[in-house]
């Protein structure tokens, strides 16, 4: 029975080295990103008491080498900065949303099965801006096909939605002693 066993593992490996090698599959598929640039590419923006700026702004689609098929669809990504500009309110980042606008003003959908562009508004672990604090948020939302024909795109606006509160600093005085020992 071991006899039996050792000749079938032999002639097993004997036939992979002879002629069962894995031979190519064929040629590799090469993908490539395309980038279009967005113009400009950085803007201010002021929102009431909230303001900044959106900088390093590009879309990003990959594309099959050969075929240009699509791989993955366009995403707009980008930094956001923003600054609490008010002496004496604090503000609460709630959300943020960009809204893609066609030459008629229209909205343009992002696409079916798509995420809506919402930005996640984070301040190194709290959503609240004391006065002058600034905050930088990454921005990686979907991108509309659509948008990428030409003069189709007017422009990208961005809703912010933010509580401000009132801030104030006082000072406090008291009077203590301490007695000895």
């Amino acid at each position: 029975m071991w006899k039996w066993a050792g000749v079938m593992i032999m002639a097993a490996v004997g036939a992979m080295a002879v002629g069962c090698s894995q031979q190519p599959s064929g040629t590799a598929v090469m993908y490539e990103d395309k980038v279009y640039t967005v113009t400009p590419a950085s803007v201010q923006v002021n929102a009431g008491i909230v303001t900044g700026e959106v900088t390093e702004m590009k879309v990003t689609e990959r594309i099959e080498k050969g075929s240009d098929r699509v791989v993955a669809p366009a995403k707009l990504t980008g930094t956001l900065k923003l600054k609490n500009s008010s002496k004496d309110q604090a503000v609460r980042l709630i959300t943020g949303k960009l809204l893609y606008i066609d030459a008629q003003g229209q909205p343009i959908k992002v696409g079916e099965g798509r995420t809506e562009p919402l930005l996640k508004l984070a301040t190194y672990g709290a959503e609240t801006l004391d006065p002058g604090q600034e905050a930088t948020n990454t921005v990686d939302v979907d991108f509309p096909a659509d948008a990428l024909k030409a003069k189709k795109l007017k422009e990208i606006r961005l809703e912010l939605a933010y509580i401000p509160t009132s801030y104030k600093t006082e000072t406090i005085n008291f009077t203590v002693a301490i007695s000895g020992q």
